[in-house]
């Protein structure tokens, strides 16, 4: 498999991995515009050549977009290979880049998000442990920090305090989301209209800054939805999604009464 770099100069021209459709597409242009501003800051973004979800996303964890201490390290923001690309040892390929990259940049190891048991859009936990990874960290949600230290006595990363107990104090339908995540500028406008429809009430936060999300009440950033006051869930929301998770709402609401 060939990969290239994507950056600054070649940004425009090349697909973005996540995000495969027309340019003109509002999640293309919010993913690479969230990319641009990312690249000073040490993001990289490796990716097949062939056009598929076949890539890998890393920044040094001090810029980061989640609440983590993890000074020295390098953080995975997405590691994604699927559909025929999986079963090709492509992930391999795209992680021990990232690692060789780190190493020649002085880190002390790499971490990244994940879960006890494979949740959607986040690293397959079984694959992390084969690949030396463990966890250091875990939040209330069942959020897990995983990381491979590059030598003995490296520092642990962890959670910071505000994500360590994910909860905030208002009421109703809360979300927090990123342009990181392409599909969010698509979806979000969508589930705000459906929530809207349906008399529930919804407010979408858009974190906008890296200051912002590193003291976010949530280890995921990229999407984080609450509601009453706790976490429920990471998983992205279309219109069918979010009335099948207001059903299912009514229904608890209806058998505690």
């Amino acid at each position: 498999m060939e990969y290239i770099r994507v950056t600054k100069e070649n940004l425009e021209k090349e697909h973005i991995c996540c995000a495969i459709s027309n340019d003109n597409d509002v999640q293309v242009s919010s993913k690479k515009s969230w990319l641009a501003d990312r690249f000073d800051d040490g993001l990289v973004f490796l990716k097949s050549v062939e056009r598929g979800k076949c890539f890998i996303e890393y920044i040094p964890a001090v810029n980061a977009w989640n609440p983590i201490e993890a000074s020295g390290y390098m953080y995975i923001d997405c590691l994604w290979v699927s559909g025929s690309f999986k079963g090709h040892g492509y992930s391999n390929d795209l992680l021990e880049e990232c690692i060789r990259d780190s190493k020649a940049k002085d880190m002390k190891g790499i971490c990244i998000l994940s879960s006890a048991k494979k949740k959607p859009f986040l690293a397959d936990p079984s694959f992390l442990k084969h690949k030396g990874f463990s966890v250091c960290d875990e939040a209330d949600n069942g959020i897990q920090l995983w990381f491979y230290p590059f030598f003995d006595d490296a520092p642990v990363p962890r959670f910071k305090e505000c994500a360590k107990h994910p909860h905030i104090s208002q009421d109703g339908y809360i979300l927090f989301y990123t342009n990181q995540c392409p599909f969010n500028a698509k979806y979000v406008p969508l589930v705000e209209k459906t929530a809207a429809e349906a008399g529930v009430p919804f407010k979408a936060i858009k974190i906008s800054t890296k200051e912002e999300a590193q003291n976010a009440p949530s280890p995921i950033t990229t999407y984080a939805l609450f509601i009453d006051g706790k976490y429920e869930t990471n998983e992205q929301m279309n219109d069918k999604r979010f009335l099948k998770l207001l059903s299912s709402q009514k229904a608890k609401e209806k058998a505690n009464k």
